[in-house]
């Protein structure tokens, strides 16, 4: 996240806003269809072109993911100039933000606050609360307790059929961590593309 928030020239914070959308699972999804990390919407991924069909769904994709999200923001930035906006316009579109704005006649997120969806009210609000959190939680006393470590990998690159139940069994990897390394694949097989 650092790397590519860098690359765009966004703010650090902007990594713990996974945690508001997804709590950092790569396969979430929400009730409204929202999916992966960042929880885009089937139109919004692809309108960052995120390829999805019955097989693979890009929006689950850590790297890819990721740097649409980074696009998405920064582009919700410009349009707003201010983070608040664009973090409440990630929420709910830059239309609801903009028509926010209208009827309320305000510029800041706390001006529109009002006229905001319920649920953008309290999306900016969480961020902040879970950038603090992840900035002081020792000094609250709140500690991380079960870790996940990385597991050892490689990569190949796969251009006919591939199944990943016959590659696990082959291969001593266990399916779960072929699934948890490659979370943009929905199913446990690849048609040839």
């Amino acid at each position: 996240y650092e790397k590519m928030l860098a690359q765009y020239g966004l703010p650090d914070e902007l990594k713990f806003l996974s945690i508001v959308e997804s709590a950092l699972n790569p396969r979430a999804v929400s009730v409204a269809g929202a999916v992966g990390l960042w929880q885009f919407m089937p139109g919004t991924g692809r309108d960052m072109r995120l390829y999805q069909d019955d097989y693979v769904d890009e929006r689950m994709d850590p790297v890819k993911a990721t740097e649409a999200a980074c696009k998405y923001l920064r582009d919700l930035y410009n349009q707003f100039g201010d983070w608040h906006l664009a973090l409440a316009a990630y929420n709910s579109g830059p239309g609801k933000v903009r028509r926010a704005m209208r009827r309320s006649g305000g510029d800041s997120f706390f001006t529109i606050y009002e006229h905001l969806p319920k649920e953008t009210r309290a999306y900016v609000p969480q961020f902040i609360a879970i950038t603090y959190l992840m900035h002081y939680a020792n000094d609250h006393g709140i500690f991380g307790e079960k870790f996940e470590y990385p597991i050892p990998n490689d990569t190949i690159q796969v251009s006919g059929y591939f199944n990943l139940e016959t590659f696990a069994k082959h291969s001593a990897v266990p399916l779960t961590d072929l699934q948890k390394m490659n979370p943009a694949v929905t199913t446990t097989i690849l048609p040839e593309y």
